[in-house]
């Protein structure tokens, strides 16, 4: 069996604060292991108070293109995503490409 290469990044937001994430947690993450040839998600999780969120974006994520996801992120949460913590998913995963675009240009 083959191994699979891959990076893992966290990316961190707020949530309103009456949120139950806020409450719950403090914060938002939002976990993602990334394959280092394909910059494919391979895997995700992220901080939730209901398995239906975590099962959503999960959805959205798995398999598609790391950097890629910022072409369509904000557009397919505007259409599909009614949760109060839209906006956290969209900062968490800004800033899980932040730090994922650091650790690559600091591999190079």
């Amino acid at each position: 069996m083959e191994s699979i290469h891959s990076v893992f990044v966290i990316g961190e937001s707020r949530t309103n604060a009456d949120n139950a994430i806020t409450k719950m947690y403090g914060t938002f993450y939002m976990a993602f292991e990334i394959e280092d040839e394909t910059l494919e998600v391979i895997d995700f999780s992220c901080t939730h108070t209901i398995e239906t969120t975590q099962s959503f974006l999960r959805k959205l994520f798995l398999g598609k293109r790391f950097p890629d996801i910022d072409g369509w992120l904000e557009q397919t949460l505007n259409k599909r995503y009614g949760g109060s913590s839209r906006k956290a998913v969209l900062v968490a995963y800004h800033d899980a490409l932040k730090r994922w675009l650091a650790m690559t240009e600091g591999n190079n």
